[in-house]
């Protein structure tokens, strides 16, 4: 996954790009407009900052929508709604104000990826160690060969703890890919729901706390990696 970094400022630069190197990401580092302009492609996002040296941040977003359709986040110190408004509207996918956490930039990139590339649904039933097999297009879930009744967001949280499973997921991610991307209440029913899936699927999967940061899936009985297809 290819991001393309524009941003003057090296410190937040470097942040940024440690960060998404942690992630997965590879990074392409540039610190003016026309330089991001320039830059080969094609990438799969823009980290956009708006206070560059040689033209407008917002100049270079119009510029970069008019050749192609490249999920755009702005990241700026221009925090006030008109700034925020603007880029939204000239075609920013998400407007992250500084000062940010790293974690929040990934977790911003990862809801714009999902809305601008949905994955396509498994065929059938995913499986996942010799226990749980999720279908992620019926909704359904089964141990050892019996449907478990989960509710919706039960269902959407193992879902998406499952894309992954051994990575540590922060609680902003999480809620973020299962509630809503604009989610501003208590993180607490994310608790409650990890409870349930515990409590529903013990001894197939254990839900790891990760004290201030999040969630860990771990599948059970050294599981192999889930493959498609019926399960």
């Amino acid at each position: 996954m290819r991001v393309l970094l524009v941003e003057d400022d090296e410190p937040v630069a470097e942040s940024l790009r440690r960060g998404l190197l942690r992630y997965g990401f590879a990074v392409e580092w540039v610190t003016t407009g026309a330089a991001a302009l320039a830059a080969p492609g094609p990438y799969d996002l823009v980290l956009l900052d708006l206070g560059l040296p040689d033209t407008d941040g917002l100049d270079v977003c119009r510029a970069l929508r008019r050749r192609g359709d490249v999920p755009i986040i702005v990241i700026s110190a221009r925090s006030d709604e008109t700034d925020r408004v603007v880029g939204l509207e000239i075609g920013a996918d998400d407007y992250v104000s500084k000062p940010f956490g790293v974690r929040e930039v990934i977790a911003r990139i990862r809801a714009v990826l999902r809305r601008a590339r949905p994955a396509a649904e498994p065929a059938g039933p995913q499986r996942y160690g010799t226990r749980l097999s999720v279908d992620r297009k019926a909704g359904r879930v089964r141990l050892d060969g019996a449907e478990v009744p989960l509710t919706p967001k039960e269902f959407d949280l193992l879902a998406f703890l499952t894309e992954e499973p051994g990575a540590l997921m922060s609680r902003e991610q999480i809620m973020e890919a299962v509630w809503d991307a604009n989610w501003f209440g208590p993180t607490k029913t994310l608790d409650v729901h990890v409870a349930g899936l515990r409590r529903k699927l013990s001894g197939a999967v254990v839900i790891e706390a990760v004290r201030g940061v999040g969630f860990r899936l771990e599948l059970v009985e050294g599981a192999p990696e889930p493959a498609g297809g019926p399960g």
